[in-house]
């Protein structure tokens, strides 16, 4: 009598007699699923064959399998990974490792609610104009050279700036790469004039203060609403109204400085047209 290679125990022929056993292709067309997934579930020993014959490899599955097999479906259906569904297999309690994918799976919902409520913000638009759109991102940590001062208009920024990169070349000062270049505007609300500005220039490193120049570092920005604006700094108010009503639709609030961070202006670019400002609020969730 031949004798067969066992996995969970040893079976012979004539005790094979009494109970239905199934090749792998037959069993995997009883139960919807391919010759692949069953000997990837072997593999990953979550389904093993009752026993598989030593002279040509077949798989041999009983009857009994399949309420196993449609447990591991239900669960990868329900988003498991494989270990946890090995772990489920294994004994593992299962009440606990529901919770924690009904809470993933909330999340993800949560995720794709957000998404859907910029679309419809999109279409509720007079015209739907993507060229702009409001993108969340984080700022990453960064070493600045900044001053501080109180301008009478927004004009005095071109002034300014000359002046503090002279000073920043007489210390030696290193621009970071890519340049990073920004404004906060540090007192809350629109002014047009009596305003309290902060100028900031990413650096390679920080030096001594020198006169006017501080040099610090500016933590991470975990989520920050951000806008491109393109075109003259007199029209930026219309890049403002869209960033803050995005702010306000989406559930967030405002929770930092307000960067402007200048990419191409005057210094590089001749027409008004081609100025590239970014417009860049920290925000949190309510």
């Amino acid at each position: 009598m031949k004798e067969m290679k066992m996995r969970k125990k040893h079976l012979f022929c004539d005790e094979k007699d009494n109970t239905h056993f199934y090749k792998i292709g037959m069993f995997a067309n009883m139960n919807r699923v391919t010759i692949k997934t069953l000997r990837y579930y072997d593999e990953q020993k979550l389904l093993v064959p009752v026993y598989v014959d030593e002279e040509n490899g077949y798989r041999y599955y009983e009857a009994g399998q399949m309420a196993d097999l449609h447990r591991i479906m239900a669960l990868k259906s329900m988003g498991f990974s494989i270990d946890d569904i090995r772990k489920i297999m294994d004994g593992a309690e299962e009440k606990s490792l529901l919770l924690a994918k009904k809470q993933e799976i909330l999340t993800e919902i949560a995720a794709l609610t957000n998404k859907l409520a910029q679309v419809e913000s999109y279409l509720a638009k007079d015209s739907v104009n993507l060229s702009a759109p409001v993108l969340i991102k984080e700022i990453s940590e960064v070493i600045v050279c900044t001053m501080e001062q109180r301008i009478q208009s927004y004009d005095a920024l071109f002034e300014l700036m000359p002046e503090m990169g002279a000073k920043m070349e007489q210390l030696g000062c290193v621009c970071a790469q890519p340049e990073y270049c920004f404004t906060h505007y540090l007192e809350p609300g629109y002014k047009e004039e009596d305003i309290l500005v902060e100028i900031c220039q990413s650096v390679t490193e920080k030096k001594q203060d020198y006169e006017q120049l501080t040099f610090k570092v500016l933590p991470k920005v975990p989520k920050a609403a951000c806008i491109f604006h393109k075109g003259s700094y007199n029209t930026l108010h219309k890049s403002y109204a869209m960033l803050l009503q995005y702010i306000e639709e989406n559930g967030y609030e405002i929770c930092g400085n307000i960067r402007e961070s200048y990419i191409d202006g005057v210094w590089n670019k001749e027409s008004e047209q081609e100025w590239l400002t970014e417009i860049q609020i920290p925000v949190q969730s309510f």
